[in-house]
């Protein structure tokens, strides 16, 4: 039923956490999360009405009307403070969208103790707004599935402030260090591609300045991170 994307995600839930499931879909995480008596309790919300009556027939047709419950909403709006919410999971979106998702909660007050996010893109925006919001990362996972790289991170509202490099905002601070398969071919292809954008931005007419330090400095960092596994 769950991707190999979405049980990595699952994995990263502790036990007996209530969670709400942002952008549910079908419900699958939150019936298989119930179902493995990971956890007793969830909410599932989406903000599409198809995916939401999708969500709603899983649930019944797996008999866990009282376990979770659905909701129709945007972003973390379904989420009430009476939810006593432990964790939030928001899989499948863009970083900026994630980011806008949790500020515009934040705007609203709702500020959750653990976070559990799977960006399709923009991974450093996610890791900046994390930092700047008093989260510390406690864990990540890179994979690969059907010919697309997914990071997965795991981060805990904290009173001590979490200071992230350059490099570990663009690269991850515990995927730099574990360097596994997955990242090196990432950060492989990724390093060939900003070396062939500096090269395009530096034959333009105007330059644009800020964008070629910005890539020299990304490129500087892929580099060092790459070049110390093969030492």
């Amino acid at each position: 039923m769950l991707t190999k994307r979405l049980e990595t995600v699952g994995k990263l839930v502790d036990q007996n956490d209530k969670i709400a499931d942002i952008g549910t879909d079908h419900a699958y995480l939150p019936i298989m999360l119930v179902n493995n008596k990971t956890i007793k309790e969830a909410i599932a919300s989406d903000i599409g009405e198809g995916p939401t009556q999708n969500a709603r027939d899983n649930v019944k047709r797996y008999g866990l009307n009282e376990q979770i419950k659905v909701r129709l909403g945007p972003g973390v709006e379904p989420i009430t403070p009476e939810d006593k919410v432990d964790t939030v999971i928001i899989a499948g979106m863009g970083g900026k969208l994630i980011s806008d998702i949790l500020q515009d909660g934040v705007n609203e007050g709702k500020q959750f103790p653990k976070l559990i996010l799977e960006p399709n893109i923009g991974e450093p925006v996610i890791r900046r707004w994390l930092m700047n919001h008093d989260y510390k990362i406690v864990a990540e996972y890179i994979m690969a599935e059907d010919g697309h790289t997914y990071e997965i991170i795991k981060a805990v509202l904290t009173s001590e402030k979490q200071t992230l490099t350059d490099a570990e905002l663009l690269l991850g601070p515990f995927l730099k260090e574990e360097k596994n398969e997955v990242f090196l071919t990432k950060w492989h292809n990724q390093l060939a591609y900003f070396k062939n954008l500096l090269l395009n931005l530096q034959k333009a007419n105007v330059p644009d300045e800020q964008k070629i330090s910005l890539i020299k400095d990304n490129i500087l960092a892929i580099e060092e991170v790459l070049q110390s596994d093969t030492n």
